[in-house]
């Protein structure tokens, strides 16, 4: 633009007239081939042996499994929740309250790991993992290192998990995105859910678990006898 601007005022002096001229795709080729004769009088075929190329964007798209975490750190205690997403677009919800002092990362941590053991135990093989958490989510994608000690264990034991899966993504996502998971932590944050057992003898159906949950607002109690306490079992 600069070339064209100086060119203008350099050729001011002459009787010049602009006009706009609209480029014509058709008139283009024409004067083309005008200007470059073709002297083969080969006939032009109109079929294209490629034209079946034009289908690329009608691909289907790839079938994959979704995943949102969250941690939930405050006074009444520390939860964690997760959900994961079906191709069909069904909502597998999970939670759980953490019984020992934990930061916030430590809570992100323990969230992703919770999602990825449910994942696994519904042989998925394809994942996109979302999260909050800006320190899981580049410690797990190497971008940031993992220096704190207590966390290096669970990044470790993370990477183990991922091997899993024949592919996997991790995606940073704003907090407000990712609003169901962190409901469901902060509702596991809130609440007496515990299991008990192994119970010994078993119970007559093979049974040795007891999962039990206090429902925060109402304060009622439901137990459930278990096999094994299993993430999709406990969801």
């Amino acid at each position: 633009m600069q070339n064209i601007a100086k060119w203008r005022c350099q050729l001011t002096e002459y009787d010049i007239e602009y006009v706009s001229h609209t480029s014509v795709k058709g008139q283009a080729i024409a004067d083309h081939l005008a200007e470059f004769p073709i002297e083969d009088s080969t006939p032009i075929n109109p079929d294209f042996p490629d034209e079946g190329i034009l289908q690329v964007d009608n691909e289907e798209k790839k079938l994959e499994w979704k995943m949102y975490f969250d941690g939930a750190v405050n006074s009444t205690g520390s939860g964690i929740g997760a959900v994961l997403i079906s191709p069909d677009e069904r909502y597998y919800p999970v939670v759980a309250k953490i019984d020992f002092p934990c930061t916030n990362n430590v809570a992100e941590y323990e969230a992703c790991i919770l999602g990825l053991q449910v994942a696994i135990d519904f042989k998925v093989k394809e994942l996109e993992v979302f999260g909050d958490s800006m320190f899981t989510i580049f410690q797990t994608l190497g971008q940031w290192k993992t220096e704190d000690a207590k966390l290096v264990p669970y990044h470790e034991y993370l990477e183990r998990l991922t091997e899993n899966f024949e592919d996997i993504s991790f995606t940073y996502t704003p907090h407000m995105k990712n609003q169901f998971a962190d409901a469901l932590a902060t509702l596991a944050s809130m609440r007496g859910m515990d299991v008990i057992g192994p119970i010994n003898p078993k119970v007559p159906n093979g049974h040795m678990f007891i999962l039990v949950a206090i429902d925060y607002f109402t304060k009622w109690i439901e137990a459930i006898t278990l096999a094994s306490v299993t993430a999709k079992v406990v969801a």
